[in-house]
């Protein structure tokens, strides 16, 4: 068990929320929560919940048995200890886990489905920045922003942009989405302003349900052919490990661009590197498999590839966005109302 440093907060029996305050343990990995946590929202989840803001769980095998005895909400993050059997018998009291972050498939197990516990997650406030960057992605992407940023350093002076930018621009393109998910769904939100004509597959989404989204339903191989930019919003799941696999690859048209901010493993990193080596499409890469490219990796000095070590999510001064959505669900559970953002176990199989 680890100390938050002292004179963070401290809870006080003074504050009352409108309901019953449940007795709510902190669940995470290392020195995140000072950050997650920080700006009042550590305050504010004290006012709400009987938790003890001194004390945050990193193994509960390492944990007093006395505080997991007496727990009824756990408030998890990034790198909390996984939920087995074994733990959630040395907490017979709890009731729910609320995940002030986006997947819950590293510690939320089949025992927890079992005892009926609920289950929040944040990742609908995770999908807002993804959705962010997706979209400056597209825009920058059409608009060939890297190669611009790189002819003007090399030459120092005015060059001549009609040439280099024929056929370039973010006017009547087409932009493909791959995955109907919480972040597919906001990017096609944010490019409805745009002159963009937008392509979706996912086997899920029927065309009553594509219609209300504004969007084209096709099949993987014609989003790939006809789409100028491919983003992908798939889950991570057996069936789409390697879903762009060379095959597929191929059929993405010259001078196009392949957008990953989903999980590595969608895309198969052998074939991807070699067609970006080939020069003929483009990448902006922000996940990849492995997780850490070897550091003798083409793709760290290509110059049609935007590399970024899985920064679309959230970050910095994002994570309060995940950290008072997560405190409203332990709100709502005081209060004795129904999760806003409660997570099923039939869910899993469509989200990262």
């Amino acid at each position: 068990m680890m100390l938050v440093p002292e004179g963070t907060v401290l809870n006080s029996s003074d504050r009352t929320p409108a309901g019953p305050r449940p007795v709510t343990v902190l669940a995470m990995g290392g020195e995140i929560h000072r950050t997650l946590l920080a700006g009042g929202a550590l305050e504010r989840l004290g006012h709400i919940a009987a938790v003890d803001t001194s004390l945050l769980v990193t193994d509960y095998a390492a944990a007093d048995p006395a505080v997991l005895a007496g727990t009824e909400v756990l408030f998890t993050h990034w790198g909390s200890p996984q939920l087995t059997d074994e733990v959630l018998r040395l907490m017979p009291r709890l009731r729910a886990v609320v995940h002030a972050a986006g997947s819950i498939k590293h510690h939320v197990t089949e025992a927890v489905w079992e005892r009926g516990i609920a289950v929040s997650s944040a990742a609908a406030a995770n999908a807002l920045p993804v959705a962010e960057f997706t979209l400056a992605a597209i825009l920058f992407a059409n608009k060939r922003v890297l190669g611009a940023a790189r002819r003007y350093r090399e030459t120092r002076g005015p060059f001549d942009l009609f040439p280099h930018f024929a056929g370039q621009g973010n006017y009547l393109r087409t932009i493909g989405i791959v995955g109907a998910s919480r972040i597919g769904r906001r990017v096609i939100e944010l490019l409805r302003p745009f002159d963009l004509e937008v392509l979706l597959h996912d086997p899920y989404v029927d065309k009553e349900d594509a219609a209300a989204l504004g969007v084209e339903c096709v099949g993987l191989d014609e989003l790939v052919r006809r789409s100028h930019v491919v983003s992908i919003h798939a889950p991570e799941l057996p069936e789409t490990r390697h879903m762009f696999d060379a095959r597929l690859l191929a059929l993405m048209a010259d001078g196009s661009t392949l957008i990953n901010t989903a999980r590595g493993s969608l895309v198969d990193t052998r074939a991807l590197t070699e067609e970006l080596v080939s020069g003929r499409i483009h990448g902006v890469i922000d996940v990849t498999d492995p997780d850490h490219l070897p550091s003798d990796s083409p793709l760290y000095n290509l110059p049609n590839v935007l590399l970024t070590p899985h920064i679309a999510g959230s970050l910095g001064n994002e994570l309060g966005r995940m950290a008072h959505w997560a405190i409203d669900e332990v709100e709502r559970y005081a209060q004795g109302a129904p999760f806003a953002y409660g997570v099923g176990p039939d869910e899993l199989n469509r989200s990262a």
